[in-house]
């Protein structure tokens, strides 16, 4: 609190760019954060794992779900965005954002976000089921503590931030009432508890040695500690995927090889080339490692065709 004090003690007047509707609108469009709505297609996981995924029923209730996890998304930036205005303008990259720079005005910011908040619960409770709804509600609530408190507590903001993952790759599951493995659980729990601690042990070796780190929290975790969180959160990511693949269910294989067994190869090789940028302190965005790195997005598309052919039994 006393450095969140110390930040707007020292943050510059800056003189707000001239509103206009068009400019308002961009605004809070920059302010939803686009190129995170990638980790919202996670939505699809629990049904594509169950080979549920290519029906028109599943496609349309995915769309929704997909839309309405945006939406609530969207509804997190927003506020948080607002919340932080005098904050982020102290800071030398998040100065630029929208409502930081008065582009976007703190109410607009905080009526927009929280129509989003009420409305995305409400449309999944009448057009999905109450699961949605109540795992949509539970992710607002928990993302707006995180924003308030929950980021400045040790270990519980890497949870929290996991958990969201999670609540991703589950919500699909419910829309469609398909059960959801233990291991598949497990698998992506400690599969984002490896990237969002790779991430975290990243920014704390690029901000070693300099002042006003990103996250104020970076300063009490050590390089060590994160270390240590992504090495264990992927061993048991591993393990678990292991357990799931060779889960068969009771179902005897039909088909030309053992896919589902096979794409453990994939998926170990896959973790142990993200495993290079997390330890050279360079593992950002997820979507960035993956994109910006062909071996890693080459065997991505590996691991994905093998488990396609397993749950298509071919």
């Amino acid at each position: 609190m006393a450095e969140r004090t110390a930040l707007l003690e020292r943050a510059p007047v800056m003189a707000p760019p001239p509103r206009t509707l068009t400019g308002m609108l961009r605004g809070l469009l920059r302010t939803a954060r686009p190129r995170q709505w990638v980790k919202n297609v996670l939505v699809v996981a629990a049904p594509a794992a169950a080979g549920r995924l290519f029906t028109p029923y599943a496609f349309g209730r995915l769309a929704l779900v997909f839309v309405l996890f945006t939406a609530c998304a969207a509804a997190v930036y927003l506020i948080n965005d607002a919340r932080d205005a005098a904050a982020d303008r102290a800071h030398p990259v998040k100065r630029h954002r929208p409502v930081a720079v008065g582009q976007v005005p703190v109410p607009a910011a905080y009526a927009v976000g929280g129509t989003l908040g009420v409305l995305a619960p409400a449309v999944a409770a009448w057009l999905c089921s109450v699961p949605v709804c109540a795992l949509l509600t539970a992710y607002l609530g928990m993302q707006l503590a995180y924003c308030v408190s929950l980021k400045h507590v040790l270990v519980v903001d890497l949870v929290v931030v996991t958990t969201g993952f999670l609540m991703r790759a589950m919500i699909g599951g419910l829309a469609l009432g398909i059960p959801l493995s233990r291991w598949f659980l497990i698998t992506t729990g400690f599969g984002a508890l490896f990237m969002v601690a790779a991430k975290r042990y990243s920014e704390a070796v690029q901000m070693a040695g300099k002042a006003g780190a990103t996250r104020a929290l970076l300063t009490e975790y050590t390089t060590g500690y994160l270390r240590f969180v992504w090495q264990l959160a992927a061993g048991v990511s591993v393990l678990g995927y292991c357990l799931w693949a060779l889960e068969e269910g009771g179902v005897p294989n039909a088909g030309l090889l053992p896919w589902r067994q096979l794409s453990m190869v994939a998926f170990i090789l896959a973790v142990l080339r993200y495993a290079v940028f997390a330890d050279r302190g360079t593992a950002g965005e997820p979507e960035d490692v993956v994109l910006r790195d062909r071996p890693l997005a080459l065997i991505g598309l590996v691991w994905l065709a093998m488990y396609g052919l397993a749950v298509a039994n071919w």
